[in-house]
């Protein structure tokens, strides 16, 4: 189904399509942090994956109560965005033989993943709420202010370390 098919007729079923495509994209991003956490050489920045891989199955119990709450199968949509900027980091990733450069690389890679999924569940969050869904606006915040709190340590990380780490190059 694509985003905007017959499908989709109305506010609720723009919500449980945009939920299943939240839900996609975190199991693929739970399958692409093992290769980040192995190609990442500065510690920081691999425990700070290590990290949010734990975080993402939370993330994902809580999509899965969503589902749940709102009465809907829980299943996920494919998700042409996070399938590219995945792709796009894997192949960035492999043409890099510098750690440094790598590690930087890795962390905008990261980031780009969090402002997707920023993006996504700032939208629910207000789609839930408008649908009188408070419960599920309740859920869908905690994986919200989760992902804005890694996006905030990824640029504090970048800034401080892997970025000047990288320029010395």
């Amino acid at each position: 189904m694509g985003l905007f098919t017959r499908d989709i007729q109305s506010l609720d079923d723009l919500f449980v399509h945009a939920l299943r495509d939240i839900y996609y994209a975190e199991n693929q991003i739970m399958k692409a942090l093992p290769k980040m956490i192995s190609k990442a050489s500065a510690s920081a920045l691999k425990q700070g994956f290590e990290a949010h891989l734990l975080e993402t199955r939370g993330q994902i119990q809580r999509l899965e109560q969503v589902f749940k709450l709102h009465g809907v199968e829980v299943k996920g949509v494919d998700c042409p965005a996070i399938d590219g900027i995945i792709k796009e980091s894997n192949e960035i990733a492999g043409e890099i033989a510098d750690k440094n450069v790598l590690d930087a690389a890795l962390a905008a890679a990261a980031q780009a993943v969090e402002h997707y999924e920023i993006t996504r569940y700032g939208t629910l969050v207000a789609w839930a709420k408008r649908l009188g869904r408070a419960d599920c606006a309740e859920l869908l915040q905690q994986n919200l202010d989760e992902e804005a709190e890694t996006d905030r340590k990824l640029t504090m990380l970048a800034d401080n370390i892997l970025n000047p780490r990288a320029s010395s190059v």
